[in-house]
């Protein structure tokens, strides 16, 4: 089925509708795609334990730092 014979079949859906039911045709616009979000990886267990490493590093130099410095 072609684009003009699939047009055609639903202007005569569409008449056909109107003059049995005698309702109304309401018709929208398209919707627009939604917009793509970059692909996040989500973290797996051993990069959350790193994350977790790091921190825990930081926090024990800024620690050693303060400690230092008074």
């Amino acid at each position: 089925m072609t684009k003009d014979e699939l047009r055609a079949e639903l202007e005569r859906q569409a008449k056909r509708y109107k003059d049995e039911n005698g309702g109304e045709i309401i018709t929208y616009a398209a919707q627009p795609e939604p917009e793509r979000k970059p692909w996040r990886k989500k973290a797996s267990l051993l990069d959350q334990a790193f994350q977790q490493e790091l921190e825990k590093i930081e926090k024990d130099l800024t620690k050693a730092a303060e400690e230092k410095g008074l």
